[in-house]
């Protein structure tokens, strides 16, 4: 059974960290792009329903191009910023690195597992069966690759 001391341990590692956080109108830039898959600044303002500035927001995709999250090319005088990621690889990168932040914390330790594992079964027993076929599924292709 988890203590509550180690709940809050690993729920502080699934908190995002400041460079992979992202803020609201990076949020909802970054869901524009996605909408209308790329675009200028001037695109984005006429897209969108606000009263922001120009340099705001060109200032904002610029974060999120350091972020590695848009990609960008000199169109003009401008820059046209296309997402990186649809909105499902998006949230599989950010969970990718979440899980290995946990793992990497712990060493050898089974417990960030056994949370993952607690945590499934919390949210829907079913999901437990779908683990184990992926974890079968994972184990047959790593045997196949030690067979070469």
């Amino acid at each position: 059974m988890l203590t509550v001391d180690m709940t809050n341990k690993i729920l502080d590692f699934l908190r995002p960290t400041p460079k992979r956080q992202l803020g609201p109108l990076e949020k909802q830039l970054l869901k524009a792009l996605w909408e209308c898959r790329s675009a200028t600044v001037r695109e984005l303002l006429a897209r969108i329903d606000t009263n922001l500035a120009y340099t705001t927001v060109m200032t904002t995709l610029d974060r999120l191009y350091k972020k590695h999250l848009l990609d960008r090319r000199v169109e003009g005088r401008a820059f046209r910023y296309v997402p990186r990621h649809t909105p499902e690889e998006f949230q599989k990168v950010e969970a990718g690195e979440a899980i290995r932040e946990i793992l990497a914390s712990n060493g050898t330790s089974s417990l960030p597992l056994s949370c993952f594992v607690e945590a499934i079964t919390e949210h829907d027993a079913k999901l437990l069966d779908q683990l184990q076929e992926m974890v079968e599924r994972k184990r047959r292709e790593l045997r196949k690759k030690e067979t070469r």
